[in-house]
């Protein structure tokens, strides 16, 4: 079973205009928020981010952006605050 986060919340966007299908936010995702489909990436399962900003960090065409360091990412890195994952 995949762990999920608060639904609809996260910061994660994509423009898939942007995109030029290299796979890289795919190979970097720890929770599989991505696929490519039609040689472009989507966002597959967008409850599934922690919002640890390693998509929008690695990917070369700036197609991906996620507000890092809030969120499940961000309490379970400081160990401050509630964290929904546990």
């Amino acid at each position: 079973m995949k762990l999920k986060y608060l639904k609809n919340v996260v910061t994660l966007e994509m423009d898939r205009g942007k995109c030029t299908g290299c796979g890289m936010c795919v190979e970097v995702c720890p929770h599989e928020v991505f696929r490519i489909e039609y040689k472009k990436a989507l966002i597959g399962d967008r409850d599934a981010c922690m919002e640890c900003g390693a998509c929008a960090k690695n990917c070369p065409a700036s197609a991906v952006s996620v507000q890092a360091g809030v969120g499940c990412a961000n309490a379970v890195l400081s160990k401050t605050g509630d964290c929904c994952c546990g």
